[in-house]
């Protein structure tokens, strides 16, 4: 776990490692705040010790833990002998690769009471993948024992039970590609700042996915000529773009349809905080599509880690897509409704002294 220490400390909520005896193995730095204690202090004391909780919880642990099975316990009380008890949701699980091992999380209400929308996103998205990330290695490595044990059961088989270990199979691997898209969250490298030509991003985005995934759609083209420099990572904005178009040609299906991309400048768009701080995002960038439209129920969250509108979707293009814009100090949103949907990206415009270093260097 010393590997995962960044993530595990990134996370913006109390997390608890408990071993087989009930014991306090690991803390991450939010659970050192909820107890106001140091990690040290806390480190081999049996956890309900330091964690009161107003519910008859330690049956049910137990059971969790028996049964391999997680837990999830909404509105309770919950606090420590150093504060005073909060409204928390509590998430309870088996450690993978660690018998009789359990991961705690504690989701007190008031935390997400005062968080701003972008910070939510952040969040969610630093919550729950990274918590994923910190299993994947563990799980990816029975699940490769799993996949070869069912293709040597498949060599001694009758011919009519193959279409199991298929199955285990196909499934085991299915579950090793969306924990490598999980890992893609923690290998993205903090973006290389430079002035960039919005429209050449877009541009490269247009070609390639004509060639592809949008041979069907019609992509048109609605740019303002006079668009300054964006100042970002421009392999990081064209994989963005691409997630776009990508879920916008998934949405049409076979029969096609069209997408827009548009900028403009829009000079009173700024970014305000919680803390009243703020910073200008005047450059404008849309895609556009005619398509069916997000699901209701899902479109706000579509920017949460594993939430999805498609069959067998992930749920993650969306919440990665957001995770680069965040890092840029962008803003992204969305609106939709049947027959229009519009992502609508705000980026910071390049300072003024790296858009002349540009021009010199070309």
């Amino acid at each position: 776990m010393n590997s995962d220490k960044s993530i595990w400390n990134s996370l913006p909520v109390p997390a608890f490692i408990i071993d087989s005896d009930d014991r306090i193995s690991d803390v991450n730095s939010s659970g050192e705040g909820f107890l106001n204690a140091s990690r040290k202090a806390v480190i081999g004391h049996p956890v309900w010790d330091q964690i009161a909780v107003d519910a008859p919880l330690e049956e049910a642990f137990l059971r969790a833990r028996a049964q391999g099975t997680p837990l999830f316990v909404n509105d309770v009380d919950a606090g420590s002998g150093n504060r005073a008890p909060l409204q928390c949701a509590l998430q309870i699980a088996p450690l993978v690769g660690h018998p009789g091992s359990m991961i705690m999380i504690i989701s007190p209400r008031e935390l997400a009471g005062r968080m701003t929308r972008g910070n939510t996103v952040k969040s969610a998205a630093q919550s729950a993948i990274g918590m994923a990330e910190m299993l994947a290695h563990e799980i990816k490595n029975p699940l490769a024992g799993i996949t070869g044990a069912a293709q040597l059961l498949s060599m001694n088989i009758a011919q009519q039970d193959l279409e199991l270990t298929d199955l285990i199979v196909a499934e085991s691997r299915r579950i090793v590609k969306l924990l490598e898209q999980v890992e893609q969250f923690g290998n993205l490298q903090q973006p290389d700042f430079k002035p960039v030509n919005i429209h050449d991003v877009l541009d490269r985005a247009r070609r390639s996915a004509l060639l592809g995934f949008g041979a069907d759609m019609a992509i048109i083209e609605d740019y303002d000529p006079s668009l300054p420099l964006a100042y970002g990572d421009p392999d990081q904005f064209l994989q963005v773009v691409l997630n776009l178009l990508k879920n916008a040609s998934e949405a049409a299906g076979p029969k096609g349809g069209s997408i827009r991309l548009r900028t403009y400048f829009e000079h009173s768009f700024r970014l305000r905080r919680s803390d009243g701080s703020g910073h200008s995002l005047p450059l404008q960038i849309e895609i556009i599509d005619d398509g069916p439209g997000l699901p209701e129920d899902i479109r706000g969250d579509i920017f949460d880690p594993f939430v999805s509108g498609r069959e067998n979707g992930t749920g993650l293009g969306l919440a990665l897509v957001s995770k680069i814009i965040s890092d840029h100090d962008g803003w992204i949103s969305a609106e939709s409704v049947p027959g229009r949907t519009v992502f609508r990206i705000s980026l910071r415009r390049a300072p003024r002294d790296q858009t002349e270093d540009n021009k010199e260097s070309s």
